[in-house]
């Protein structure tokens, strides 16, 4: 509980033109509330009413969305040497008991912020917020590119039999390679054209997106050695999954501990123990992406680092089923890279 530490929380519901904002005491009493518009001026007003209501000087700003529509507002407010702390989807009484509201939003933000024994700290800009954006394009330019894929397949699987048996047994960047090549006729019959058409279009998609993460793969990889060379020295751990983890880690000070940062991947183990049993289950809690950073870094040591191969043996021996094995390592990949972040030098 923080309600000793503070003079007053002002809790905002963010939005994409609109900010609700209310300003709250540590007993939840309820001071004042405003209603700002999402430019300069907006920004300047609200810390104008919050110096203006506050009853001291320790004033916490509880924003919710600090990554999307308050990253704004939070930018702002860090400019002026203010406290902010991120709130993500407050708690709300159960339905029919309590209205919904902006302003409603705003109280329960800054309520929220009271009951906390761990404040989130958001996440920073500079070196990692052009890490974030990176691979922000990259996960949609391979997402799309798959689905390219996909239709380049399913068009090459009706084709003519010369040309299907001209590619059937090339992969996806091969058969894309030929595609793209390929000429509209006026021999051929408009249906014949058409598929042509259609098979060269998403032929040169694939290969246009492929060069494109190509490009956005190279800019990681020097972002990423520029930043942290270190993780790139850990087995299984490539320029994707290092810059995943640091996104998610974004500063020393932000993840309070290696547990903190376990239970943030989501490969904290929970107790799932009854009578004599003891056991524990999945964690499907926490940073999916960071979460899937971490499985592809267990699988590569899986498969090529001697030391994890004979930790697997040793476990399947002792009656542990492989789920259980590859969370154990997640559980110590986790511990160990953490502590790889947290000596890396502070960045702008």
């Amino acid at each position: 509980m923080v309600t000793d530490e503070l003079d007053a929380v002002i809790g905002v519901d963010t939005h994409r033109d609109i900010h609700a904002a209310a300003l709250v005491r540590p007993t939840g009493a309820v001071v004042s509330q405003t209603q700002i518009d999402t430019t300069g001026e907006g920004y300047q007003a609200l810390l104008d009413f919050a110096l203006q209501h506050a009853p001291g000087p320790r004033l916490v700003w509880a924003v919710e969305g600090t990554r999307s529509y308050g990253v704004g507002l939070t930018r702002f407010l860090h400019a002026h040497g203010q406290v902010v702390v991120e709130v993500d989807h407050p708690k709300r009484p159960t339905r029919g008991r309590a209205g919904k509201s902006d302003a409603l939003d705003a109280v329960r933000a800054a309520r929220e912020v009271l009951a906390r024994d761990h404040q989130a700290i958001p996440r920073q800009d500079g070196d990692r917020e052009g890490v974030r954006v990176l691979l922000v394009a990259r996960a949609s330019a391979v997402t799309s590119r798959t689905a390219a894929i996909n239709s380049l397949k399913a068009l090459v699987l009706t084709a003519p039999d010369p040309l299907r048996d001209r590619l059937r047994h090339h992969a996806a960047a091969a058969q894309a390679g030929v595609c793209a090549k390929l000429r509209r006729s006026p021999h051929r019959s408009p249906s014949d054209q058409a598929r042509v058409l259609a098979l060269r279009a998403t032929a040169r998609r694939v290969l246009a997106l492929s060069a494109e993460i190509d490009e956005l793969e190279r800019e990681l990889a020097m972002m990423v050695k520029q930043w942290a060379p270190q993780l790139l020295a850990h087995t299984g751990v490539g320029v994707v999954v290092a810059a995943q983890l640091l996104v998610s880690w974004s500063h020393r000070g932000r993840v309070r501990s290696e547990a903190a940062f376990a239970m943030l991947a989501g490969v904290a183990p929970l107790p799932a123990s009854s009578g004599t049993v003891v056991r524990y289950r999945l964690n499907r809690t926490g940073d999916r992406a960071l979460n899937r950073a971490l499985h592809l870094a267990v699988l590569s040591r899986i498969a090529y680092d001697d030391e994890t191969k004979a930790y697997v043996a040793r476990r399947l021996a002792e009656g542990k089923t492989k789920p259980e094995i590859r969370r154990c390592i997640k559980r110590h990949l986790a511990r160990r890279l953490y502590r790889a972040m947290q000596a890396l030098p502070d960045q702008t």
